[in-house]
């Protein structure tokens, strides 16, 4: 079954063609690598980037992390080849398929067929899926993905860069701000009026996270195209982080601690936190529905979020 708690602050993104990363993946502090067969590996590399991941899988060990593998689209005549042979070859190993441009329903019961067959033929445990929101056509039918195959099914990305290219929005940096994406104020006295920057992407995630909230699914952000900007990528995964995402991509293992640290519960978090469940079991043996902490109603919306919070926290200090 779809492991639908799976820890996933940080998704790191790793080359298939690129043996050396591979090699450092497993190491690298992320809770889930997924090793690309897609954007990353050009025509020319795709046969041998499998072999790569084949050998990467079967021979370090990624005990430390969760890993998946980004088979090419379901558009090209990789994807079947992508399923089969790393699949037949070390299927054991993954825990997840991660599908890029995701359209429809369709799309998740072709990869979950193709998966049935692999694992009754070699004899391997259900392997899971996650999928990539980055077309029109995806964000269009994203609740209808978001149901489909719920015993496989465990996460969304939202994949900017091509979502982009599918709306043809004008963007500047991958997941970032763009300066032409604002509005101005009304003049003041003097007659000034401020400009203000929107972000761009706030509906496209908005509506990924409802879906995925809706039917038991992990929203995450996709990538931040600049690594050499972590102020940036802070900004942008803390805008992910408040509109309900529980991880971000990395392109580039400097993006790691970033994504563990900003989707990890502070300590004023947790502690409020237990505050608050406590507070609300000494109002339950009062007969109280509701109380008041700090001067601020605490009531039953408030136990789901300090639990969830709580939770998290248990799974990452586990995971220590």
């Amino acid at each position: 079954m779809a492991v639908k708690n799976r820890l996933h602050r940080s998704e790191l993104a790793v080359p298939g063609s690129n043996p050396r990363m591979l090699e450092k993946a497993p190491e690298a502090g992320a809770d889930l690598v997924f090793l690309d067969l897609e954007d990353a590996v050009a025509p020319d590399d795709k046969e041998q980037a499998r072999r790569n991941i084949i050998f990467a899988l079967n021979t370090y060990d990624w005990s430390k992390c969760a890993v998946s593998i980004r088979i090419n689209g379901l558009d090209t005549h990789y994807a079947y080849r992508d399923l089969v042979e790393i699949v037949e070859s070390c299927g054991d190993k993954l825990d997840t398929i991660l599908i890029p441009k995701v359209g429809s329903a369709s799309d998740v019961l072709f990869v979950a067929t193709l998966l049935s067959q692999i694992e009754a033929y070699k004899g391997f445990k259900p392997i899971n899926i996650h999928v990539l929101i980055e077309t029109a056509m995806g964000m269009a039918n994203v609740e209808e993905i978001a149901r489909t195959c719920p015993e496989r099914m465990e996460a969304m990305v939202f994949g900017v860069a091509d979502y982009a290219a599918s709306v043809r929005a004008r963007t500047t940096n991958i997941g970032g701000a763009n300066p032409d994406y604002g509005m101005l104020t009304d003049p003041d006295e003097t007659g000034t009026r401020a400009y203000h920057w929107g972000d761009q992407w706030h509906f496209g995630i908005s509506r990924m996270v409802a879906a995925c909230r809706a039917y038991g699914l992990r929203p995450i952000d996709g990538p931040f195209g600049d690594f050499s900007d972590p102020a940036g990528f802070r900004a942008a995964a803390r805008r992910a982080a408040a509109l309900g995402c529980e991880g971000k991509w990395a392109i580039h293992p400097s993006q790691i601690p970033l994504c563990n640290e900003i989707f990890t519960p502070t300590e004023k978090e947790v502690t409020r936190a237990y505050r608050i469940l406590e507070a609300m079991e000494q109002a339950a043996k009062e007969g109280k529905g509701a109380v008041s902490l700090d001067g601020r109603l605490i009531d039953a919306a408030s136990i789901r979020m300090a639990e969830n919070v709580v939770r998290q926290m248990k799974q990452i200090e586990s995971r220590r």
